[in-house]
C-alpha cells in the first residue's frame, strides 16, 4: 500500500508470497506478455490445485501483481518452471527478489540442487541467474516451440 507525504510518494517494499487461484487472471496478464507461447489459465489452475510438486509464487508491487514463478521440488531438486515480471515493472531488481525467495524456499523445502531452462538469446535473464550462482549445465536444441531456439540448462547446488 503505497503513502503519501506531501508531494513525496514512499511506497511499501514489494511482498512476494504464494500464488493463490484468484492471482490467476493477474499472472495470465503477465504470462501472455511476456511468452511467445503462454502457459493457458488451466494450466495455472491444475499446477495450483493438482500438482503436489508445484509451488508458486508472486511478486506484488503496490498493491499490484507485478510478476510470478512457479518451481516442482521433486524428491531434492528444484526445478524453476517459469518467472516473469510485467514488462513495465522489469528493471526494478523484483525479479532478483521474487527469484531469491523460491531459492530460500527450495533450500527451507530440502533441495539440493536448483535447475531451470532459459532461452540462450535471453541474456538478462541469464545475467540474474549467474548473480544466484547458476552455471550453464548442458543445451537443449530447438526447445522453444515457438522458434526451435535452444535452451540453456543453467543450475546450482544449493
Amino acid at each position: 500500500m503505497a503513502q503519501t507525504t506531501g508531494a513525496a510518494k514512499v511506497s511499501a517494499q514489494p511482498i512476494v508470497r504464494q500464488m493463490q487461484l484468484a492471482d490467476i487472471p493477474a499472472v495470465y496478464t503477465i504470462e501472455t506478455a511476456s511468452f511467445a507461447t503462454p502457459w493457458t489459465i488451466d494450466i495455472f489452475e491444475r499446477e495450483i490445485t493438482e500438482n503436489t510438486f508445484a509451488s508458486y509464487f508472486v511478486i506484488e508491487n503496490e498493491g499490484v501483481i507485478a510478476g510470478y514463478c512457479g518451481m516442482w521440488l521433486v524428491i531434492d531438486e528444484a526445478q524453476i518452471t517459469n518467472i516473469a515480471i510485467l514488462p513495465s515493472y522489469r528493471g526494478k531488481k523484483l525479479g532478483e527478489k521474487l527469484f531469491a525467495h523460491v531459492m530460500e524456499q527450495a533450500i527451507l523445502a530440502g533441495a539440493y540442487r536448483l535447475s531451470l531452462e532459459v532461452r540462450v538469446s535471453n541474456l538478462p535473464a541469464q545475467h540474474l541467474y549467474r548473480k544466484f550462482g547458476l552455471v550453464p549445465g548442458g543445451i537443449r536444441k530447438n526447445y522453444y516451440t515457438d522458434n526451435q531456439e535452444d535452451a540453456i540448462v543453467m543450475w546450482v547446488n544449493l
